[in-house]
């Protein structure tokens, strides 16, 4: 009968009253079912109305004080939406709260209708709760993050817990159980969840070996050699490292994956302020010979700075080899250890040469592309500056070896020994 659904007291008879003139106004019939429907569908309507309403003036309460105050955790608040994503829970709790007053307390759809508002409301607390997390995890981000550490993934924990919780809670609402029992029942299923989550599992032990261990900052240069990622991290989350490479692609990597295999952080380079260049340059092997009093005048005469360096070898009788960080090391004893002393000097004199760091101009294993001559020094890390002093110092090698009767190893003018030795004496140069 209608009164099983419908209690007694005057407001549910007063509106039923009037839902009966609405059906005979309309011309259609008392039936039980049709009365209960309308019935239903009003006290819905009503209950949601009153939340809406609820919901509405609260918020824009906490909107004006927010905006009163004016910070920036309010303005974050604001941005989020989080005020709108919390209000979301008023109007299930209105409605549960006028339920008992719409239906009669033995009613079956009373307890439907409490199960549907029960699992609906769990969800919106969810939904609130994940919200906070994230405004949390936003201003520390912002505010107390300063070495970037990539903490994206406990969030992403934070909230999977949440949802686990809220999964176990419906489960156990639609079942009739309790959550530990619920909790007992999905024993059998721990194999197959632990299979289903094992990137996440994976994925958030890492990402705490990475935080511990200070091994990958957002912002960060990395190359992982056993992929393609060459580039900046722009974000670190529980599953997924994502690297932005130079040529603008999107690389994306599980987190286990720089936790078990290597990988080449820049961030010591950026933060030391210095770039190392380490190239070397081949010289012709047959144009290397022993200085004489012509050579060692021509180079004196048009660079003034080698005079103090050959003049103090001279009266020395040998050289005395600095074993300082930036120092001019080189010989009067051959052509390219007095070029050596040359390269020296230029970089200690070059603006964009770091003299705080080491400076080695060297010679490598001769090879049969000629003998290797190495600079090894450090510049700013500006990417377009390095690459301009590198290309510099290079070009200005080969501009002024010729004038320490050095020649450049080239395919195309290579010549054998044999062939040298049939040349000249004053043209091997």
């Amino acid at each position: 009968m209608l009164a099983d659904i419908i209690p007694t007291h005057q407001a549910a008879q007063w509106l039923l009253t009037h839902i009966d003139r609405l059906l005979d106004h309309l011309g259609l019939d008392r039936a039980k079912g049709v009365e209960e429907w309308v019935y239903v569908a009003v006290i819905v309507a009503v209950a949601l109305l009153a939340g809406w309403i609820v919901r509405r003036c609260i918020l824009f309460v906490a909107k004006r004080f927010v905006r009163l105050r004016d910070s920036a955790a309010g303005r974050l608040m604001l941005e989020q939406h989080l005020l709108t994503k919390c209000s979301h829970v008023i109007p299930p709790l209105v409605v549960l709260a006028l339920l008992p007053f719409a239906f009669d307390t033995s009613s079956p759809m009373l307890r439907l209708f409490r199960l549907a508002l029960y699992v609906y409301t769990v969800v919106v607390v969810a939904m609130a709760v994940c919200a906070v997390l994230t405004f949390v995890w936003t201003r520390f981000d912002e505010k107390e993050n300063t070495n970037n550490l990539p903490l994206k993934g406990v969030l992403n924990v934070g909230k999977g817990i949440v949802w686990i919780i809220v999964a176990v809670i419906i489960g156990s609402l639609l079942l009739g159980k309790t959550p530990g029992a619920f909790l007992a029942g999905l024993g059998a299923f721990a194999a197959a969840l632990m299979l289903v989550f094992k990137d996440t599992i994976l994925g958030f032990v890492a990402g705490i070996q990475l935080s511990n261990n200070d091994m990958l900052h957002v912002g960060d240069w990395i190359v992982v050699p056993s992929t393609i990622a060459n580039g900046i991290v722009t974000d670190v989350s529980l599953t997924a490292v994502k690297v932005r490479n130079w040529d603008n692609t999107i690389v994306t990597l599980p987190p286990y994956t720089l936790v078990s295999t290597s990988f080449q952080n820049w961030r010591g380079m950026s933060q030391s302020g210095a770039r190392q260049i380490c190239r070397s340059v081949n010289f012709e092997a047959y144009t290397v010979k022993r200085c004489d009093d012509d050579l060692l005048q021509r180079v004196s005469a048009k660079y003034p700075k080698m005079k103090t360096f050959i003049d103090r070898a001279k009266s020395a009788g040998k050289v005395d080899y600095d074993p300082g960080t930036a120092v001019v090391n080189g010989t009067i004893e051959t052509n390219l250890g007095l070029f050596r002393a040359y390269m020296c000097q230029y970089l200690l004199d070059h603006p964009l040469i770091v003299t705080d760091q080491q400076i080695l101009v060297r010679l490598l294993a001769p090879t049969t592309t000629g003998i290797p001559l190495q600079i090894w020094c450090f510049t700013t890390t500006a990417w377009t500056a390095y690459e301009a002093v590198q290309s510099e110092i290079f070009e200005h090698i080969a501009a002024v070896c010729g004038d320490f009767d050095l020649r450049l190893f080239n395919y195309a003018s290579g010549m054998d020994t044999e062939t040298v030795e049939m040349l000249p004496a004053d043209s091997r140069s």
